[in-house]
């Protein structure tokens, strides 16, 4: 099928810039100029990055696997990699490969700094407006200075968020105050570009989360939902506290996570607001999933991002998917109330335990061989733009924002605070909301209880577990990572970050935030590549900043610093095909 993207370009500096002379001898003014508030709103609506972060998150965390590499029983595929950069993204190799894909590290810098563009766009005339009090040469009405603040918050936070996104890909993990002064950061753009060859400097990681969480204050009180249509394509009052929520939980400041959490709720009961789509039994077609969860109809989606995309088509019988132990510590492997909850592929007949939600919304390619996927995270929908020539854009739906990620952020923050008992209530409601109507689906699956927690996510260390540890458990250093006087990981309360981790590794699965969580966590992988290549990925290993895209080198931006680790020695689409087994 011959695919045509659509790509957006936009004047930002920090874009690699190359030209000839003769262009040259004359600045490009490509500016828009704004002379109203409708005209303001109505850019903000392309103040959203329009690439994907996920295929490079998730490419680098423990959540893909290489179809290629022998399995513990010596299978292996001989396929081909979708996109040549996916095979320097899971050695994490420095990327120099396609770049102009919008899926490509240089993609995603390029569509946040894009979107940075707009609201910066905004924000200079807006501000203008507000310190004049006119508008077209006509006195601001008290309607029009609460709808001029309104875009001022959403330009604020669009700022703020875009920046975060480019913190969290291409810097290292948030550490605290004294060690983030001595680490790079990423430029952070507060004007429009004038001039055609700005110099930037990278500034300290402080100087990078002090700006973000600056313009994340200045923009949360002013946002309010009056003047859209669609409020979920926005930041609004939920997606706009949960993303505090998310900046806190990073900073280890638990207090605010709590508070902003609850405040995403909006004194709403979250039991009311997670998703239903484990209670349906009519889906048809598995893009039908990808609909209904990725619906502004549903209660859980806060907000909701568009993108140009083609992460899906990996699991579409490619070499990097989900797949093996990537699959079994997510989707389709066992959990502390539905470890029993056994499942058999009806066509490789392998046994393993499954969270019953799971069966009949997963869907595969080569009948699970080469791997699986959740079809609410990551499903592909295709926008002809001439269906005889088969042509069109590669959109995914990107739930950004959801009430089950902030109750699990909530229950994180209270786990540290040491509300055990508010933490294990949100672990509970999530698995509770997480059920399969289906009864006989449900067989073995017993309610979630503490001392269920305290024995799975122990029983990895013995040698004679039932359970096969698919990497489901990991080593926390998180106060190596982002040391705290205040806050300190105890022998109590690991059990239940273990079972947070892991919820959060299930519920945010193909989205590329599990990335962000190995760093944070400080946690150690392995990639295995090719027939016997090993690479490993350490606590605070360099590797944990992705390097920022090469243009943007050549242009003069500072490198992410790096150091050597060599190696050690179209399939049918179709939903997964198991079986409960009974006992």
């Amino acid at each position: 099928m011959k695919l045509r993207y659509k790509i957006l370009f936009i004047a930002v500096a920090l874009v690699g810039l190359s030209s000839c002379k003769d262009f040259l001898d004359k600045v490009p003014d490509t500016r828009v100029y704004l002379v109203n508030l409708d005209q303001l709103q109505q850019l903000l609506v392309t103040g959203y990055m329009d690439s994907n972060y996920a295929l490079v998150g998730e490419l680098s965390s423990d959540n893909v696997i290489d179809n290629n590499s022998p399995s513990k029983d010596g299978v292996r595929y001989h396929l081909s990699y979708y996109d040549q950069f996916d095979e320097q993204v899971y050695a994490w190799d420095d990327v120099d490969l396609n770049i102009s894909d919008s899926d490509s590290p240089s993609g995603v810098w390029n569509s946040c700094y894009g979107a940075i563009a707009v609201a910066n766009a905004v924000l200079e005339k807006g501000l203008q407006f507000k310190s004049t009090g006119m508008i077209e040469d006509e006195p601001m009405t008290a309607a029009d200075k609460a709808r001029l603040d309104a875009i001022l918050g959403e330009a604020y936070m669009i700022r703020a968020y875009h920046h975060f996104i480019l913190a969290q890909i291409f810097c290292m993990p948030y550490r605290g105050d004294a060690i983030n002064a001595t680490l790079p950061g990423i430029p952070y753009s507060t004007k429009p570009e004038t001039t055609l060859d700005p110099k930037y400097d990278r500034g300290t990681l402080k100087q990078t989360y002090d700006s973000i969480e600056a313009d994340l204050l200045r923009g949360l009180p002013l946002i309010t939902e009056e003047y859209y249509q669609s409020p979920k394509y926005h930041f609004n009052l939920a997606s706009s506290n949960s993303f505090a929520a998310r900046f806190y939980l990073i900073k280890r400041d638990y207090e605010k996570v709590v508070q902003y959490a609850n405040a995403a709720f909006r004194g709403n009961e979250p039991s009311s607001m997670l998703n239903d789509g484990w209670w349906q039994e009519d889906f048809y077609y598995i893009s039908d999933i990808g609909r209904y969860f990725t619906s502004i109809e549903r209660p859980s989606n806060f907000q909701l991002f568009t993108s140009y995309s083609t992460w899906w088509r990996r699991f579409l019988g490619y070499r990097f998917t989900c797949n093996r132990d990537a699959k079994r510590a997510t989707i389709q492997g066992p959990g502390p109330s539905w470890r029993r909850c056994q499942y058999q592929n009806t066509k490789t007949k392998e046994k393993f335990a499954m969270m019953p939600c799971f069966n009949g919304v997963c869907g595969s390619a080569g009948g699970q061989e080469y791997g699986s996927y959740y079809a609410g995270n990551c499903f592909e929908q295709f926008e002809y733009t001439d269906k005889i020539s088969g042509i069109g854009y590669c959109h995914e739906i990107r739930p950004e924002f959801t009430s089950e990620e902030t109750l699990l952020m909530r229950a994180e923050a209270n786990l540290f605070l040491g509300n055990i008992d508010a933490a294990f209530d949100d672990l509970y409601l999530w698995n509770e909301e997480h059920l399969s109507p289906n009864e006989s689906d449900r067989y073995n699956h017993v309610e979630l209880t503490k001392e269920q927690i305290i024995d799975f996510y122990g029983c990895f260390d013995d040698p004679d577990r039932a359970d096969p540890g698919y990497g489901i458990v990991m080593k926390f250093n998180i106060d190596e990572v982002c040391p705290s006087d205040k806050y300190k990981l105890t022998d109590e309360i690991e059990p239940y970050l273990q079972c947070i981790q892991h919820f959060r590794r299930i519920q945010l699965v193909h989205m590329g935030n599990r990335w962000f969580d190995i760093k944070r966590y400080g946690f150690t992988i392995e990639h295995k590549m090719g027939i016997s290549d090993v690479y490993t990925l350490k606590v605070l290993d360099p590797r944990y900043a992705i390097q920022i895209p090469s243009e943007v080198i050549g242009a003069g931006l500072d490198p992410n610093p790096r150091s050597t680790n060599a190696p050690v020695q179209a399939p049918r689409i179709g939903r997964d095909e198991n079986v409960r087994i009974s006992d």
